[in-house]
């Protein structure tokens, strides 16, 4: 594994035994308005490719940025914003390829991740922002990828080495999941297919109209730019022993290879239940929370750093988008 890291050019928050936390931009902090226009000056002016991997995340908080304001901001931290074309989680498009951050029952906590790190192509960077902060709890808590990867037992690291088999049965409009349609974003069978083989994943139409994918992916990356090995896999999201009591009454009733999604060690061989909690026990114990406020923006390096979601109570509405 690389040594190589950059140290970043502003100090960045740490935790009280030292641990990463990302890094909070306030207007008085930078010398600009606390307004959106400020922010947009702020940013105009960074090189933000290397502020992102220098801080890995960074929550812009008091420019009083709003839905109708978004788009000015955003477009200068992603200046190509991804469709979310074969995302596995339940979001509805709200504007030009910006989404609901997910549609997962408030009751429950989502497991770190790196966002579609299960796929051929993944965004490197993503943009959270608060629309609507929870009556209570609701935290995006994140985590330092190479301090997730070095925290989990080096026997599960192992056993994860030669990569994570995902498999997904999308079906045709009725069942269990998400169907092919909502997945890939089109009802064009033909444009699938060419996405599919396009990533390197092996397919099929069943009968039913269902379409049955397979990929074989990495389970850690080296960062791009500083050669950092990070835990980056979702074995722990597809995998039936990381979904909760729903997904195991469903397992009992519907047969393994026709669940919506799973997971599998490389060679297709089972991975222990007790692997996948410790990955998301580990991944959950190492996060820091992004507590919200309303108009709070978090900018994420997506392979540095994973994200999850706490619990909550009353409405919340994050909104993300992708590059």
């Amino acid at each position: 594994m690389s040594s190589v890291d950059t140290a970043p050019t502003a100090p960045t928050a740490t935790g009280a035994n030292g641990d990463w936390r990302p890094r909070i931009v306030r207007p008085a902090e930078v010398g600009v308005a606390a307004s959106p226009e400020g922010l947009q000056e702020f940013l105009g002016g960074t090189d933000i490719g290397r502020l992102l991997v220098e801080d890995r995340a960074v929550v812009f908080r008091g420019f009083g940025v709003s839905t109708g304001t978004y788009d000015g901001v955003a477009d200068l931290l992603l200046p190509d914003r991804l469709a979310y074309v074969h995302g596995n989680s339940p979001r509805t498009k709200v504007g030009r390829n910006l989404y609901t951050s997910t549609e997962y029952p408030a009751e429950f906590e989502i497991s770190m991740h790196n966002e579609m790190s299960y796929a051929h192509a993944w965004p490197s960077r993503i943009l959270f922002f608060c629309d609507v902060a929870a009556a209570t709890g609701g935290a995006t808590p994140v985590v330092d990828g190479r301090l997730w990867f070095e925290s989990i037992d080096p026997e599960v690291r192992a056993a994860f080495a030669p990569g994570v088999r995902y498999t997904q049965n999308l079906h045709d409009g009725v069942g269990f999941g998400k169907s092919w349609q909502a997945t890939f974003e089109t009802d064009d069978r033909a444009a699938v297919e060419a996405f599919l083989d396009g990533a390197e994943a092996e397919w099929s139409w069943q009968p039913d109209g269902t379409l049955r994918v397979t990929q074989l992916r990495r389970a850690t990356l080296e960062h791009p730019v500083t050669g950092t090995e990070v835990w980056f896999n979702q074995a722990d999201q597809w995998h039936v022993a990381g979904l909760g009591e729903d997904a195991a009454a469903l397992a009992e009733i519907v047969p393994e290879e026709e669940l919506p999604q799973n997971a599998f060690f490389a060679d297709g061989s089972p991975i222990p239940a007790e692997y996948i909690r410790h990955v998301q026990e580990v991944g959950m114990r190492k996060a820091v929370n992004v507590d919200w406020e309303v108009g709070d923006l978090l900018f994420v390096d997506n392979v540095s750093v994973a994200h999850g979601r706490r619990a909550f109570t009353g409405q919340r509405r994050i909104l993300v988008a992708m590059s």
